[in-house]
């Protein structure tokens, strides 16, 4: 090694230390926001890194009796079962419908609501609006379903009522598997449209005012003021809200569908979190059900980087 080599070495070792005492002075200048930091990493260390300890159960045959490390290692087996089964594409069918239906309708509603509220000139009434849609995002999901059972009832709901004054005949709602999804996904724009509608309404409160005025200007009425100001400003939000409700399309919510389910819908509203339930806790085939959750897991980690990288070469909006 030569002498220009041992002192490139040296001079990149000063770099590295030199950065290394740079960032260890900014973390104690700056180590109130570090404490502020520490509870949600503590979290995340505990509930949601820890637990990957155990999803390698999903590649053995678990027995509580011999623990984690003591089960016989089986490999791919329990994948294999879940895509040899029965049942193995009827759940896929239903869990993708259900979530591409709820992305397509759920998505953009959101979106026009911010824009008809951003170009709301009475404050009072836009806040009395904003309230009422925003309102449904406290209710708990038992509470929404038990709203559901109430106002569809066959007997005492005022759907029903309606139908039947108008000389209809009254409807199952909640058994009939037809209106399972039509449920699902209403329900769901009903609870949660207000809160996403005020992401948006906090990045059209960031457009820049001048382009508005400068629209008006040029004679530009609301619409084109809407398409072509409003809509390009809000849009890197809408690509960043959309690559994470992609990286989601498979974990539908567990706990409405199997709140709604019951054995007259289970054709469509078994689907793959109410399987895993089903699976893991009521018949304890705990290694079997981890298989099948990794395995969707690993479907919403591949959309994610698939559709942030798009985005990313389309947009140049990107998570990362």
């Amino acid at each position: 090694m030569g002498a220009s080599e041992r002192y490139a070495q040296e001079e990149n070792r000063g770099a590295r230390a030199a950065g290394s005492n740079r960032t260890w002075v900014k973390i104690r200048q700056n180590y109130e926001l570090y404490l502020f930091l520490l509870p949600a990493v503590a979290i995340y260390l505990v509930f949601k890194y820890y637990p990957m300890y155990g999803v390698q159960i999903a590649f053995k045959d678990f027995r509580a009796s011999k623990g984690i490390w003591g089960s016989e290692w089986v490999g791919f087996e329990h994948f294999i079962r879940f895509f040899e089964a029965y049942n193995f594409w009827p759940i896929m069918e239903n869990t993708i419908l259900l979530s591409v239906y709820s992305l397509v309708f759920s998505f953009p509603i959101p979106i026009i609501v911010a824009l008809m509220l951003n170009q709301m000139m009475a404050k009072r009434y836009k806040k009395f609006v904003q309230t009422v849609i925003y309102a449904p995002h406290f209710i708990s999901t038992v509470v929404l379903v038990g709203m559901l059972g109430v106002f569809l009832s066959p007997n005492s709901g005022i759907v029903n009522h309606i139908i039947t004054f108008f000389g209809g005949e009254p409807v199952l709602f909640m058994a009939d598997e037809g209106w399972f999804r039509p449920l699902y996904i209403l329900s769901g724009i009903w609870q949660e449209t207000g809160f996403a509608t005020i992401i948006y309404l906090a990045a059209l409160a960031g457009v820049n005012p001048e382009l508005h005025e400068a629209a008006v200007m040029d004679g530009a009425s609301k619409w084109k003021r809407i398409r072509h100001v409003d809509i390009p400003g809000i849009l890197p939000t809408i690509i960043i809200l959309l690559v994470l409700a992609m990286g989601n399309v498979m974990s539908v919510g567990f706990e409405k569908a199997y709140l709604m389910q019951s054995d007259l819908n289970y054709a469509v509203s078994n689907i793959i979190p109410t399987y895993v339930y089903e699976l893991g806790i009521q018949k304890a085939q705990y290694s079997f059900s981890a298989a099948i959750g990794l395995f969707n897991a690993v479907i919403n980690v591949v959309l994610l980087v698939t559709v942030n990288k798009v985005a990313k070469k389309l947009t140049e909006t990107s998570l990362w």
